[in-house]
């Protein structure tokens, strides 16, 4: 399943930069997230940084361990997260269009092993637009940390 979200951010590139890669703070900056535990960081840069983070999903609890997998200073990273037989990778990216700042949420569920892809099936067909509604959300808290400062 592949969903995608984005916002317009009136706010400069470094401004939108620094507030989504403030991930030891998003619990305070994004509703969705209760909980941020960094578990490993980088000597430099930010892959490789590794967090548990919990989120309320279907009104329970949902804890997931998430890293870094790649990064460009200013641009985008992509994150990985293993949970279940799936693989979920997530890129956040500023880009600009029509001399506007925006920010680009992307999500893919990838399904490994039998029962995974079984799953994927309806789980693509009932999720996509809850994802969408919780990327948009995300992105929005991003927006308005932005926008404040």
């Amino acid at each position: 399943m592949n969903v995608e979200a984005r916002v317009t951010i009136h706010g400069s590139r470094s401004a939108t930069w620094a507030v989504i890669c403030d991930i030891e703070h998003a619990a305070e900056t994004i509703r969705g997230i209760e909980r941020i535990e960094i578990l490993e960081r980088p000597a430099n840069g930010l892959v490789g940084l590794r967090w548990r983070e919990t989120r309320v999903l279907f009104g329970k609890p949902a804890t997931a361990e998430k890293w870094i997998t790649e990064a460009a200073e200013g641009e985008f990273y992509a994150t990985r997260a293993d949970e279940q037989g799936f693989v979920y990778r997530s890129i956040l990216r500023i880009s600009e269009s029509d001399g506007a700042l925006q920010l680009v949420s992307t999500h893919l569920s990838e399904p490994h092993g039998f029962a995974a892809r079984l799953l994927a099936i309806p789980m693509g067909l009932l999720f996509r637009g809850v994802a969408r509604k919780a990327l948009l959300q995300d992105l929005n808290d991003l927006k308005a940390a932005v926008e404040r400062r």
